[in-house]
């Protein structure tokens, strides 16, 4: 009996070290592989696609900064309304005061000479006119205090409705400005994304992005068209357009130090006589709808869905346009970005 066991257990001895060998080999096997793959570098993005991600972000913070001008412009319309309405209550509260006065003067006169103090009364009462119906008084005031009372009357009618105006065009004032502030933050946020891309590449890799911004045709002043090819005052836009190459975008900005450019494109206009929208949303809405193929130098062109960027066609298909942040007032080729709309201003 004891002779069949031992050849049993060595066998048992020598298949078990092999079996935890085996799982000890692939789970090394595996660790190995999840450090080498935890220890690879991510891919970096290519020029490519970091310049289609600038560009991405570029847009979206034009978008934005379209809304901001439309929320400062609001801003600054809802200021000007209220401290109008505000000034009209301080207007007409003063006449009251005046004409209160007169009454006051008018019921001192009749205390000292010992007549009745209802006038006194009428000052404080709530209806005036139902007050002079119940005490008879009317028949006792002379044309001057009567005018003087009807007139009261009228101005704390007006003072109570310009007050509530005033009110609520504050109230209005406020959620305006709660509205600018939320835009320029969404501005803000989305430029900084576009700089933190770029600052995550070397120096080498920045001027590569930004020669693929301007593309593989260099686009000067000098490839302009004259502004003789246009006429009357889109040749005067074209001008001014043309005097402010080079200048800054800034988000907001309309001018004479920087753009943005919507605000680029109502300063060349307004130079030439032609008042026209704030925002690119207004802009779209101004002159007369033309197609690509019809257009003409002066025209404003509008690009992206939902658009959110403009510029003025100066032919050759070249507009003038205040880009983006970290760009300049310059001359490019249309074909850059995605064309949407077109306006004949003049």
């Amino acid at each position: 009996m004891a002779s069949h066991r031992k050849p049993r257990n060595r066998i048992l001895a020598t298949t078990a070290p092999r079996a935890v060998v085996g799982v000890t080999a692939a789970a090394l096997a595996s660790v190995t592989m999840l450090s080498e793959s935890a220890s690879a570098a991510p891919a970096k993005p290519s020029i490519t696609e970091v310049k289609k991600q600038v560009d991405q972000l570029n847009q979206q913070a034009e978008l934005a900064t379209q809304q901001y001008d439309q929320a400062k412009e609001k801003t600054d319309q809802q200021r000007k309304t209220a401290n109008q309405l505000l000034a009209q209550v301080a207007q007409k509260t003063q006449k009251m005061n005046e004409t209160r006065e007169i009454l006051g003067q008018f019921a001192s006169e009749q205390y000292r000479n010992g007549g009745i103090d209802e006038t006194t009364q009428l000052l404080f009462t709530s209806d005036p006119e139902a007050f002079l119906q119940q005490t008879h008084m009317m028949d006792r005031l002379t044309t001057t205090q009567e005018q003087a009372l009807k007139t009261f009357k009228v101005q704390e009618e007006q003072a109570s409705v310009q007050r509530a105006q005033a009110t609520k065009s504050l109230s209005e004032l406020t959620a305006a400005q709660t509205k600018l502030s939320t835009e320029k933050k969404n501005v803000t946020s989305k430029l900084a994304d576009a700089q933190k891309l770029l600052n995550s590449l070397t120096a080498e890799q920045r001027a590569a992005v930004a020669a693929t911004n301007k593309g593989t045709t260099t686009v000067t002043p000098a490839t302009s068209v004259s502004t003789s090819s246009a006429t009357g005052r889109a040749a005067d836009a074209i001008a001014f357009a043309e005097q402010q190459l080079g200048k800054p975008y800034v988000y907001g900005a309309t001018g004479p130090g920087s753009y943005d450019c919507s605000g680029l494109t109502q300063a060349a206009y307004a130079a030439a006589g032609v008042s026209i929208g704030r925002t690119t949303g207004d802009q779209v809405q101004d002159g007369t709808a033309v197609s690509q193929s019809e257009l003409q130098p002066g025209d404003l062109v509008f690009f992206y869905s939902p658009i959110s960027h403009v510029g003025i066609y100066i032919g050759n298909g070249n507009i003038i346009h205040a880009p983006h942040t970290g760009a300049t007032v310059e001359i490019a080729p249309m074909s850059w970005m995605p064309f949407a709309a077109a306006r004949r201003i003049a």
